[in-house]
């Protein structure tokens, strides 16, 4: 065990601190986060719970409901909270095979260390690759590929465009290539359900507080809770056409897709034209 260090205030009030210095399993946290001032309580836990579990654990909503007494709602408040505030980021990701995968970073310092590069396949439960044994001899024939850490340029899309122009509306959105390949799955979902550059850019810039510390973070809560509904599908019509009362004797029911005489009330309206036409033609020849 460590050497005891007791604090307290001269007054003699207050907290008194019966500090023991941790040699193993331990977690440390910034003050930052500590002492945050616009995070609840239950945030600050939930991140400090987090930070200390190793990486590749589950931190789903229902996960973490079941691990603490919260329940699913105070935890998913939590954790768009600490969103809000940059200290967790959430983006799903298309894997090879057409699945859906959520990509979660914890940041135990925000703005001041970069995120991990993301992985291939960023579902937990597939195997790593091994790496290539350093004795191995590569192929003289085979193309060069690119430095490992080396980062490939960014792809010129619309929603990379749109984040990157940000900084033309507010100076303050000035993005990283890091932070622009994580929100532009985000961006690419909002055009995908109709919405325009003009509308996302609009949305993300509405409202801002005076202050935005972490401008990654804001615009990524921003792109996921506010994300649009799907655009209605026109089903064409199915079924029996609907059903129409006679036009003409209105006492006739019958199917169709268009108001009109029933099928007796039509043929008497052919019958009445034809003898009609046929008077006319019979006058004629008499004049």
């Amino acid at each position: 065990m460590g050497i005891q260090d007791f604090s307290a205030p001269a007054s003699g009030a207050g907290v008194i601190h019966a500090n023991v210095t941790h040699t193993a399993n331990f977690t440390v946290v910034g003050n930052h986060l500590a002492q945050h001032e616009h995070l609840s309580l239950t945030a600050i836990g939930l991140a400090l719970h987090i930070q200390s579990l190793p990486a590749g654990s589950r931190i789903g909503v229902k996960c973490l409901a079941a691990r603490f007494p919260e329940g699913e709602i105070r935890v998913a408040a939590a954790l768009r909270e600490l969103e809000a505030h940059g200290y967790l980021s959430r983006t799903r990701e298309r894997l090879l095979g057409g699945r859906i995968a959520t990509r979660t970073v914890s940041y135990n310092n925000p703005g001041a260390t970069e995120p991990p590069e993301p992985d291939g396949d960023p579902d937990p439960d597939k195997a790593p690759v091994p790496d290539q044994a350093p004795d191995a001899v590569p192929n003289p024939r085979q193309e060069p590929g690119p430095v490992r850490g080396e980062t490939p340029a960014l792809p010129q899309t619309p929603a990379t465009e749109l984040l990157l122009g940000l900084r033309r509306h507010d100076a303050r959105f000035l993005l990283s290539e890091r932070d622009i390949r994580h929100l532009a799955p985000a961006v690419d979902a909002w055009f995908a359900r109709g919405a325009t550059p003009d509308a996302v850019r609009r949305t993300l810039l509405a409202a801002l507080p005076n202050t935005v510390e972490h401008p990654a973070g804001l615009l990524s809560h921003r792109l996921r809770t506010l994300l649009p509904p799907p655009l209605p599908t026109v089903i064409p019509a199915q079924g029996p056409p609907p059903i129409q009362t006679c036009v003409t004797c209105e006492e006739v029911a019958f199917r169709a897709w268009e108001p009109g005489r029933c099928p007796d009330c039509e043929a008497d309206a052919d019958a009445d034209a034809a003898r009609a036409a046929a008077e006319a033609w019979l006058a004629a020849q008499a004049a």
